[in-house]
């Protein structure tokens, strides 16, 4: 089990984020992209920090705003009125995991879900890679690693619950990581 380790102080993720807030994450990302900064640093990211260990981030709507805004002022541009909503009108969450395993294929047919409570939520769509990249153990275990992608509709889970997110290559095994996603942005 793996616990996310980056944080925002806030009080659960915006499923209909105010303008306030709309316009802080547009602010933050074009503060980023003015000091060169890589827009990865808005991921909520959870799990293991090592390069041979399995974790994740997730992409919520002012992650995205955020994201959005730092790639363009990296550009010299600002996102224009119809980007900015066409972000907050998005109904799902992306989750991003990365897990490790002994061959190639290894991903292929993987599957992700959340649990909160007692209740399992099921993506609308999952993506993994059907040929895994080498790890930096190569040619010692973990020899592959993988990444398993999966969008969750905002309106099937609680944004504010402890969350586990359970991805279960297709080989067989689990790998979980523990979150809460009322400290998430």
């Amino acid at each position: 089990m793996y616990f996310l380790y980056f944080v925002n102080p806030v009080t659960a993720i915006e499923v209909y984020p105010s303008q306030t807030k709309i316009q802080t994450a547009l602010d933050r990302g074009r503060s980023a992209g003015a000091q060169h900064q890589p827009p990865e640093i808005w991921y909520a990211r959870f799990g293991g920090a090592g390069e041979l260990e399995a974790g994740g981030f997730l992409l919520t709507k002012l992650g995205s705003l955020s994201v959005m805004a730092t790639h363009m002022a990296r550009r010299g541009l600002d996102p224009t009125a119809a980007d900015i909503a066409q972000m907050m009108e998005t109904p799902t969450m992306l989750v991003n995991a990365v897990i490790f395993g002994e061959d190639p294929s290894f991903a292929t047919d993987s599957y992700m879900l959340l649990e909160q409570n007692g209740k399992t939520i099921k993506p609308v769509m999952v993506r993994f890679d059907g040929q895994a990249e080498r790890s930096a153990a190569w040619p010692e275990k973990p020899r592959f690693k993988a990444k398993i992608m999966a969008s969750f509709a905002y309106t099937d889970f609680d944004p504010s619950a402890e969350t586990t997110i359970m991805v279960y290559p297709a080989h067989g095994g689990e790998v979980s990581f523990s979150l809460d996603f009322a400290r998430i942005e």
